[in-house]
């Protein structure tokens, strides 16, 4: 399998992550996103809307993180990773909305701005990324994993953009579970860090 990735992307972080922590053999491919390669006319054959992640497994084509991260743990039987149960999956289901959403228009759109220019309100994505920081936070109170008592997908699809929150100059010493918990993805076997960049307060 190949993963059509950029490293400073957290939708490919939070993919390579998956891969790497459930024990998925996959290629690295980097797609050169300065030079506008994830435009050109052969990846939009891979993914029409021109993003990175993209998983390509022979003649399966998996544009979208979470999307990836659901194919491969099916793929392989990684129901470790990727829960069967009625609750076990319901409560994964309801973490992976939270990365496409609150996540998605909190950290990463605050980190967005700074790294890549984006166009947004930076003091609303501050805002929003604090609003579900602090709910995650209370949430993690009394537990070790995000979704089930395990790790599990949601807890890769969560990390990446949190652990780089402080590169959208959102602060994350307020947040004692939510440093705790990050820690814990990072001592996971086969865990891959995101590429940083001194930016927003990681500059300081």
């Amino acid at each position: 399998m190949k993963l059509h990735h950029h490293p400073l992307s957290g939708h490919s972080h939070r993919a390579r992550l998956f891969l790497s922590l459930a024990g998925i053999p996959h290629e690295l491919v980097q797609v050169d996103l300065a030079k506008a390669a994830h435009k050109s006319p052969d990846f939009l054959k891979l993914n029409s809307f021109g993003q990175v992640p993209v998983l390509e497994d022979g003649d399966v084509v998996v544009p979208d993180s979470i999307a990836i991260m659901v194919y491969a743990a099916k793929k392989f039987g990684k129901t470790e990773w990727l829960p069967e149960t009625p609750a076990e999956a319901a409560a994964v289901q309801r973490w992976l909305s939270v990365a496409t959403g609150q996540i998605f228009n909190g950290p990463c759109v605050a980190r967005l701005i700074t790294v890549f220019g984006y166009k947004a309100d930076a003091g609303e994505a501050i805002a929003k990324a604090h609003a579900i920081l602090k709910l995650i936070d209370d949430h993690l109170a009394g537990r070790k994993w995000i979704a089930t008592a395990r790790p599990t997908v949601a807890d890769a699809a969560i990390y990446s953009y949190v652990v780089a929150a402080p590169e959208g100059n959102v602060d994350l010493a307020p947040y004692a579970h939510v440093n705790v918990w990050l820690r814990r993805v990072e001592a996971l076997p086969g865990f891959v860090p995101f590429q940083k960049t001194a930016i927003g307060l990681a500059a300081a």
